[in-house]
């Protein structure tokens, strides 16, 4: 009897798992900034907290993200700006030619764009190594040599989510407009942002103020940097926000090290 019990739990969990596999990857960064608040015991924080992320900035919009299993991220990845090894993941938006490349390095085995074909929405949602990686769409301007007269193209961007070691990082891409109740339910909690404070070619320093307030991230990095002065976007995102300028091009951070007042960081080293 037992034999034919265990026999067809095994045909029942072969029959399952095709099943499974095909789910959507669950998100943790969603799940925890839906759950309610509890304890957490000591003893695995302190396990929790050794495992450390590596963000470099190379330039514009492009950070390296490298996770404590060996995988190299970067993010609006378009080749001009390279630190160290090739990544294994890269990110692409396609607003401006710095912001992507339809020929990367073939050598790169995972190439993401934040856009789709077909008029349809990209949709990401891939564990690569130690790190889940999705994304939300979002609206960009038409600029010369689109042919269509609409002003806006429908999920031409994406805010890229990267889930490693506890922590969730946001790279919000090259941003266009403001971000609704959707969106932000969507992203779900962060607890590192990157976000693009030119205030012209991306969205207006107020626009892009009032999303970094709303996030409300534990640190918040600057990209697209080049056309605005640092103490009038911390002027416009309020007194809540500490800033910490550093010399170097790279951060390296844990769960457990998250400041407690949210911080801007910038990372002067480039």
């Amino acid at each position: 009897m037992w034999r034919l019990v265990s026999a067809a739990l095994a045909l029942f969990g072969a029959c399952l798992s095709p099943a499974l596999a095909q789910q959507p990857q669950r998100s943790e960064c969603l799940a925890m900034a839906n759950a309610p608040p509890r304890a957490m015991p000591v003893a695995f924080r302190q396990a929790a907290g050794a495992a450390e992320v590596e963000i470099t900035y190379a330039g514009h919009s492009t950070y390296f993200i490298d996770t404590p299993g060996g995988v190299r991220i970067a993010t609006d990845y378009s080749g001009a700006y390279q630190v160290g090894r090739l990544p294994d993941v890269v990110t692409m938006n396609r607003a401006h030619s710095t912001h992507y490349t339809l020929a990367p390095d073939k050598r790169i085995p995972h190439v993401l764009h934040g856009w789709g074909e077909d008029g349809k929405p990209a949709l990401v949602s891939e564990r690569i190594g130690d790190t889940f990686i999705r994304n939300v769409t979002t609206d960009i301007r038409r600029y010369y040599g689109d042919d269509a007269g609409a002003d806006m193209i429908r999920d031409g961007n994406s805010i890229f989510i990267f889930e490693v070691a506890g922590l969730c990082i946001g790279h919000l891409g090259h941003l266009h407009h403001k971000l609704d109740d959707s969106h932000f339910a969507q992203i779900g909690r962060l607890d590192i942002v990157m976000v693009p404070i030119d205030g012209t070619y991306t969205m207006s320093l107020d626009g892009i103020s009032e999303i970094t307030k709303r996030l409300r991230a534990s640190v918040v990095l600057p990209m697209h940097r080049f056309a605005t002065p640092l103490d009038e976007f911390m002027r416009r995102i309020g007194q809540q926000f500490e800033i910490d300028r550093r010399t170097e091009r790279s951060l390296r951070m844990s769960r457990d090290a998250l400041p407690a007042t949210p911080t801007v960081i910038i990372l002067d080293g480039v």
